[in-house]
């Protein structure tokens, strides 16, 4: 197994380094005071046999826990938008939380996939 170590500093400072550093190699050791703190492993190295499945899977679970908004869980998942947002309501995942800046944005994604819906097919 081939792996680089970075500090939190250089990880901070350069993180396009380490992300190239763990295409590159099997695994980028990322280290807090001399101690090894997390791992950063390229998802395509990992060789799951459905990595677009994987990729849903992590955008859905990052929108779950509103670290991303809804157009971005679906930028991350490789789908459309309306896909998204009915994927997440088909699993009870509410789409608005108790933020009203995450509210408004929800609404103003689905009025874009409601845009997106009303558009006939060409």
């Amino acid at each position: 197994i081939s792996m680089q170590k970075f500090n939190i500093r250089q990880l901070k400072n350069n993180p396009s380094t380490a992300l190239a550093a763990a295409r590159a190699d099997d695994m980028v050791v990322v280290m807090n005071r001399d101690h090894p703190q997390a791992l950063l492993v390229d998802l395509e190295r990992l060789g799951v046999p459905d990595l677009p499945a994987v990729r849903v899977a992590l955008a859905v679970s990052l929108f779950q826990n509103s670290a991303v908004s809804a157009g971005f869980a679906a930028r991350m998942a490789g789908i459309p938008l309306p896909d998204m947002l009915t994927l997440l309501s088909s699993q009870g995942i509410p789409l608005t939380g108790n933020d009203k800046a995450a509210a408004q944005e929800a609404s103003a994604e689905m009025q874009v996939a409601l845009d997106w819906l009303a558009k006939p097919a060409s």
